[in-house]
């Protein structure tokens, strides 16, 4: 016979697990859910990986436009329009390519079945609706046609934000863009780089050069990887505009947790109807290039269920607490990302 445990001692062990691991501990109280929506579409076999191969056509009225922004929480809700269907998607750089909300998509015909197919985030596995096709997603200035969409269902972030969202704009929709964030005039700026200006283009807030910082960025399957340092340790970090809070691997050495000074615990909702547990505290001493980071908020919590299926983990992701510290911008093209100081 199973022994039964207690929801108390769970709680408990949980806690003492993170003190063991080198925390300075605080008191700690339960804080509200978090929404960390990155979004893998890989069924979790390696077999089974289903990038959005396909690229959209874009075309776009003009090269450079501004697109105003509201706020779900920490989200950025862009208004967008997907066939006629017309309302808030959340900008996403933590999902490879458009994310449908199921509830509002579920009459589209399926492009591609595979049998028991999910995909998956920070909080697990994630069910999948089956792969459709828009035939025109607009926002802004920008067009695209033909642009390969994953469903799943969202209501329960739509619950918890008190807001209709249609779906997540991921990075495959901006490869062929500049885009700069202004969360203090709640603006994204974008650019279509074309042949043409690739090399030559600059922005005009990318003019004084002595004003930001510019950082090499990869992107691995449609997702947007950089670095930092802890100490000696070199942390790999996704950059994820659909995290409202910066994450940090709980399974990482004493010589990082022990950076962490833990104030609160709090729950993750992500993409899947699942939530897990978290612990939410400050973190210091993080480096990025020349940058120094004094002190972070960040959420600590097991990262296992995001390791990539190409078999490498994140050791974090850089999600609002860090991106709001200042405008931030990336060139998909150029692979560079600019932070401001």
């Amino acid at each position: 016979m199973l022994a039964t445990i207690s929801p108390r001692l769970l709680i408990t062990s949980f806690l003492l697990l993170f003190a063991a691991s080198g925390f300075c501990q605080a008191r700690v109280k339960r804080d509200s859910t978090k929404a960390i929506l990155s979004y893998n579409n890989d069924g979790g076999d390696l077999g089974a990986i289903k990038l959005f191969l396909r690229e959209p056509v874009v075309t776009t009225d003009t090269c450079d436009f501004t697109i105003p922004f509201s706020r779900a929480g920490n989200l950025i809700l862009i208004a967008a329009r997907a066939d006629t269907t017309q309302g808030s998607f959340i900008l996403d750089t933590g999902a490879p390519g458009l994310i449908l909300n199921t509830t509002y998509f579920r009459d589209y015909p399926t492009a591609d079945p595979i049998p028991g197919e999910e995909g998956g985030g920070i909080t697990g596995a994630v069910a999948g609706f089956g792969r459709t096709t828009i035939r025109k997603l607009a926002f802004g200035a920008v067009n695209y046609y033909n642009v390969e969409a994953d469903r799943i269902s969202l209501g329960h972030i739509e619950n918890s934000k008190g807001i209709k969202i249609f779906g997540l704009l991921g990075v495959q929709l901006f490869m062929k863009f500049e885009m700069i964030i202004d969360y203090e005039a709640s603006e994204i700026h974008l650019h279509h780089v074309t042949k043409k200006d690739v090399k030559d283009y600059k922005h005009t807030l990318l003019a004084d050069t002595a004003t930001y910082s510019s950082y090499t960025i990869e992107l691995l399957d449609n997702k947007i990887i950089t670095y930092g340092k802890i100490g000696k340790k070199k942390l790999t970090f996704l950059v994820d505009t659909g995290a409202e809070s910066n994450v940090l691997d709980s399974r990482l050495s004493e010589a990082v947790l022990g950076n962490v000074v833990i104030k609160r615990r709090t729950v993750l909702n992500g993409t899947g109807n699942s939530k897990i547990d978290a612990l939410y505290g400050d973190m210091s001493n993080l480096s990025m290039g020349t940058r120094d980071i004094a002190t972070m908020p960040v959420l600590v919590t097991n990262m296992e269920k995001m390791c990539f299926s190409y078999q490498r983990c994140l050791d974090g992701m850089l999600g609002f607490d860090f991106l709001s510290m200042q405008k931030i911008g990336f060139n998909f093209v150029k692979r560079k990302m600019y932070i401001w100081k």
